[in-house]
């Protein structure tokens, strides 16, 4: 029988100071130290954010050792986010993958965070087997820096069908939050405020840009306009509607991104789907990915709700299937802040 594969991931992208270990493809330990010090401000701050990752990376690492039960010398390899993020913020858990990898004589592998996203639907945890996609499948990975359609053929075979031109979905929802007067991330609140309040009550122009790509700007536009318009006839309007208001945005937003997926789906007959990222822990997306799954008869594949946001178990395992294929760097590789 083969010997396990022990890999240590460092994520460190934005303002989530994580560490994860993975046995093969089964999570052993998956420790996030989030920073709450950016609520504040109602979005990241990026030199508050290195900061708090030089605090944090440490003892996030020894915890994830300490509850995967493994001694670091068992490490097969060290695998980190390399970009796309936060440049000061990459450059802190990187930083310590090289030295620690180097210390230790084992292999660095670094990591997409985009991809790492996607790959979070191989995880498995222990007790509680699940499906995975087959190749080829279509992902939607949408968050709160992304949104973008892939045809995902092989584990780093992802075309580009399609993505966001201005702002990402999850970028919307913020805005939307933050109009509304809601705290930040804006996302999940959307989410709660939606669930009691009519997604009809008030109607929202959605892009419709040809092809497979999305457009956010003009959304959060017409509904910050359509919100101070009201505001100037009753003060209360955001207090007497707010349900109704976080509805119909909600409804806006995953109209766009499903009528894209939809579309996809026609063009390719894809019959696996796959959905990836922070905004695909949202409640209504999740449904309306379910309806479209079962129009065209399709398996859909979400994560769980603990590995949709931005994690260290995501990074290890997209490390997992490069250490296979012995896809190793060396210490002078160099963060990246875009995408490649």
């Amino acid at each position: 029988m083969p010997m396990s594969v022990y890999i240590l991931g460092i994520e460190s992208s934005c303002d989530d100071t994580s560490a994860a270990v993975i046995q093969d493809t089964t999570i052993l330990s998956n420790v996030i130290a989030s920073q709450k010090v950016h609520a504040e401000y109602g979005g990241v701050v990026p030199e508050l954010a290195s900061r708090a990752h030089q605090q944090n990376i440490i003892p996030v690492i020894d915890t994830a050792l300490k509850r995967a039960k493994i001694h670091k010398n068992q490490l097969s390899a060290i695998a980190f986010t390399n970009g796309p993020g936060l440049l000061g913020s990459l450059l802190v858990g990187s930083s310590f993958a090289k030295a620690m990898a180097y210390s230790l004589n084992v292999p660095l592998v670094e990591v997409d965070h985009l991809q790492a996203h996607v790959l979070a639907n191989f995880l498995q945890k222990p007790d509680a087997p699940k499906a995975v996609p087959s190749f080829p499948f279509l992902c939607l990975t949408v968050s709160g820096g992304h949104t973008l359609l892939l045809q995902v053929n092989d584990y780093f075979d992802m075309q580009r069908l399609g993505g966001t031109i201005d702002d990402a979905a999850g970028e919307a929802f913020d805005k939307a939050a933050k109009i509304l007067g809601l705290p930040y991330p804006g996302g999940p609140v959307i989410d709660k405020y939606a669930q009691e309040g009519d997604p009809d009550r008030f109607q929202f122009a959605i892009s419709h840009l040809p092809g497979l790509d999305y457009s956010f700007s003009g959304l959060k536009t017409s509904f910050l306009y359509f919100v101070r318009d009201n505001l100037k006839d009753n003060p209360n309007f955001i207090e007497e509607n707010i349900h109704d208001l976080a509805a119909s945005i909600q409804k806006a937003i995953i109209q766009s991104l499903m009528n894209k997926m939809e579309k996809a789906v026609k063009q390719t007959r894809c019959k696996e789907l796959v959905f990836a990222g922070g905004v695909s822990a949202n409640s209504a997306l999740r449904a309306a990915a379910q309806r479209l799954a079962d129009k065209y008869h399709c398996n859909l594949y979400l994560p769980s709700l603990d590995l949709t946001t931005d994690n260290a178990a995501m990074i290890a395992v997209c490390g997992y299937f490069k250490y296979l294929k012995k896809e190793f760097v060396n210490v002078d590789v160099v963060p990246y802040s875009s995408s490649r």
